[in-house]
């Protein structure tokens, strides 16, 4: 008898033990928001308190159908406060039906072609020597390097942007959650 019950918390213990381990490997939260691998980027983002005005930017571009696909996407995704970092006016600016073109290469310059995760990038630095050339779907080449264990991207303006949450599993890629709008040559 007294084995059984040993053996049951020891049972109950390793369940537990095992429950606690998968929690760690769930995707963090983003926004406030739980991000779901089975769901795609944009049914993911909406749910972000964190990034209302990407959200809006991808559908003022007519990119939701674009995000929604099969991808595989990894998408460098810019908080509000990136955003609100701009200079004042520049996110209305770009919100204008007639200023599409150039929101939908801001956008696209935050959008890679692959599902890259942070080893995945962090081994790619490595093996350039400490900077690889990260070409978007929207034609820009950012720089990637790692900083303090942090991936860095330089954007074509020379502006940096820090990858602030890692890893954001997608049905269709990765969001990597990022402190800077990157900007392309414009």
């Amino acid at each position: 008898m007294f084995n059984f019950k040993l053996r049951t918390l020891y049972i109950a213990a390793a369940i537990s033990a095992a429950a606690a381990a998968g929690a760690h490997a769930a995707n963090p939260q983003v926004g406030g928001a739980p991000m779901y691998e089975n769901k795609n980027i944009v049914e993911n983002a909406v749910n972000s308190k964190d990034h209302t005005t990407l959200v809006a930017a991808v559908k003022a571009a007519g990119l939701v159908d674009t995000l929604q696909g099969k991808g595989p996407f990894t998408v460098f995704a810019p908080t509000n406060e990136a955003f609100a970092a701009l200079p004042k006016g520049t996110v209305e600016t770009l919100l204008k039906p007639e200023n599409k073109a150039q929101l939908t290469k801001v956008l696209t310059c935050h959008v890679v072609a692959a599902d890259a995760m942070s080893k995945t990038i962090e081994k790619m630095i490595k093996d350039d020597k400490g900077t690889h050339d990260v070409k978007t779907v929207g034609g820009c080449i950012l720089k990637a390097k790692e900083s303090m264990g942090k991936i860095t991207l330089t954007d074509e303006m020379g502006g940096v942007a820090h990858v602030t949450i890692a890893d954001v599993k997608q049905s269709n890629g990765v969001i990597h959650v990022i402190d800077k709008v990157l900007l392309p040559k414009m």
